[in-house]
């Protein structure tokens, strides 16, 4: 016998049997519904009950996901800087961005502790770590803060 569309059965297990409600026995009565109010009756009223929460769900972008209007600094720690620059070299946004360690797109840079600093840089950013400024410090270099 060959297969077509007036023979084919679903496959075992892949349809869940509707119950039936509000038709006596077992499930009758409120059927589910509770007692009385709206939402007992037909055409009740179903979904987000706070009204502004469900256009605030409509209005955020789908696509590239949401966008804080806060954004994070781009971080690097002094060991990128011990890797990347050589003693006696002065360090800002766009040697930064040369050497690969933060994008071109970002909202302020921040340097912080992580490793250790033997050369002598002056690092100019936005922000600094108290332990990263400290390290630098002590190698002889100097933190500045961008203006």
């Amino acid at each position: 016998m060959s297969i077509n569309l007036s023979n084919l059965k679903p496959a075992k297990g892949s349809q869940k049997k509707s119950i039936k409600v509000g038709r006596g026995g077992k499930r009758g009565s409120y059927s589910g519904r509770g007692m009385k109010g709206q939402r007992a009756r037909s055409g009740g009223k179903r979904g987000l009950k706070a009204f502004g929460l469900r256009q605030t769900l409509r209005r955020i972008p789908k696509l590239r996901g949401f966008h804080s209007a806060y954004p994070k600094m781009a971080v690097v720690n002094i060991a990128d800087l011990e890797k990347k620059f050589v003693s006696g070299d002065i360090v800002d946004a766009a040697k930064l961005i040369r050497a690969g360690l933060v994008d071109k797109s970002n909202k302020g840079i921040k340097i912080l502790g992580t490793g250790k600093l033997s050369k002598q840089l002056t690092v100019t950013a936005d922000a600094f770590s108290a332990s990263a400024s400290a390290a630098i410090e002590a190698a002889g270099g100097t933190a500045e803060i961008k203006k």
